[in-house]
């Protein structure tokens, strides 16, 4: 492996204390690789305080995370509260097993730790969407509610090298034949001026991969019993708390978020919309956002934002 070029970009790694206790083995293959290919700067901070203090005093490098979902999640969110985030190149070795690294493989980050340490050095940043909510919190993958119990992401279809190539392949979460073109399911929604989007695009399609990664599909894993929520979009009202849901499932889908309402009937095809907002609100419910289990809250609103942070991915 080639030395590495001091007049290239300079990284600040921050290796989770997380990642070194549970795959040292890794973690230290990841730290080798990005320092034989790149001047790096590395940080083994002992909780968020030092995370924080490091991400600070980056200068000009770019951030390169090594561990699992949680890992990245933190540093996104911290910047995303500095208001920084736009700015700040970002890349990610995931250190972890499935379910805790679900994000990395709604992303397209690769799962192996030599791949992903090369395409830290030798990839392309990719602008992505993301879900702000009104308390600075932020969704990388996606979000439903209410929460359900932990489910461990589906293996990806055999060739499938990005959430769309693998959207083509992998069931929509709810089954059936409504997720494709002219399915009973492809129903238009709001989403600001400008009226109807098409269910079937290829924003659309990666966000469902990622609900499906995320979730599994809910053919394997029926819905819960129904509850009651309000559910909005752009001010549209979707459903009631007179009107018994299953789940509220919300994703990122370019630069507005895709919002999928399962009332549970065996008869009754999911209402998929796309919208700028969406506010779920009823009573105290918990929902689970990147297979992390949060709340309770009343009502929570989140805002779909495009481009909204840089990501270095493999070159297609």
């Amino acid at each position: 492996m080639s030395a590495p070029d001091p007049s290239g970009a300079q990284l600040l790694v921050v290796i989770d204390p997380v990642a070194r206790r549970v795959d040292g083995e890794s973690t230290r293959i990841a730290r080798d690789v990005l320092c034989a290919g790149a001047v790096a700067k590395i940080c083994l901070p002992g909780g968020p305080e030092e995370v924080a203090r490091a991400v600070a005093r980056r200068g000009r490098r770019r951030i390169v995370v090594i561990g699992d979902d949680r890992a990245l999640l933190r540093v996104v969110g911290l910047l995303h509260r500095r208001r920084e985030l736009a700015d700040a190149p970002l890349a990610w070795v995931p250190v972890g097993a499935l379910p805790a690294v679900s994000v990395a493989r709604v992303l397209g980050v690769p799962l192996g730790t030599v791949a992903a340490a090369r395409a830290v050095l030798d990839g392309a940043e990719r602008r992505l969407g993301l879900l702000a909510d009104e308390s600075d919190g932020v969704v990388l993958g996606g979000l439903w509610a209410p929460a359900g119990a932990v489910r461990r992401a589906p293996g990806p279809p055999r060739g499938a090298g990005s959430p769309a190539q693998a959207a083509a392949a992998v069931p929509a979460p709810g089954g059936g034949p409504e997720g494709g073109p002219g399915g009973s399911g492809g129903h238009g929604g709001p989403s600001g001026p400008g009226g109807h989007h098409a269910w079937w695009t290829p924003a659309a399609r990666t966000a469902r991969t990622a609900l499906t990664l995320l979730s599994g599909p809910s053919g394997r894993h029926p819905l819960p019993s129904a509850t009651r929520l309000r559910v909005e979009a752009d001010g549209e009202l979707l459903a009631d708390l007179d009107r018994p849901v299953a789940r509220v499932a919300v994703t990122a889908a370019g630069g507005l978020a895709e919002v999928v309402v399962h009332t549970g009937g065996p008869a009754d095809a999911p209402l998929r919309v796309l919208a700028r907002t969406v506010t779920v609100s009823g009573p105290d419910f918990r929902y689970r956002a990147d297979n992390r289990v949060r709340g309770p809250v009343r009502t929570r609103t989140w805002t779909a934002v495009g481009d909204a942070w840089g990501l270095t991915l493999p070159r297609e």
